[in-house]
């Protein structure tokens, strides 16, 4: 896995658990669960770098 996909990865989940946040602190439920799913994403994306790189090797 690369280091830029690394990094835009980590920051895709760093925006989300910020959004969630902020849903959380304004009572915004749907921006709590845009901000969850936005970490989804990013996690799902860093697993199927992870498993590409298992199967190259």
């Amino acid at each position: 896995m690369s280091a830029e996909k690394k990094a835009k990865h980590a920051a895709e989940k760093i925006k989300g658990k910020a959004e969630e946040t902020a849903g959380s602190a304004t009572g915004n439920d749907a921006k709590r669960a845009r901000g969850k799913a936005e970490q989804a994403k990013a996690d799902a994306k860093l697993a199927g770098e992870h498993a590409r790189n298992a199967l190259r090797h």
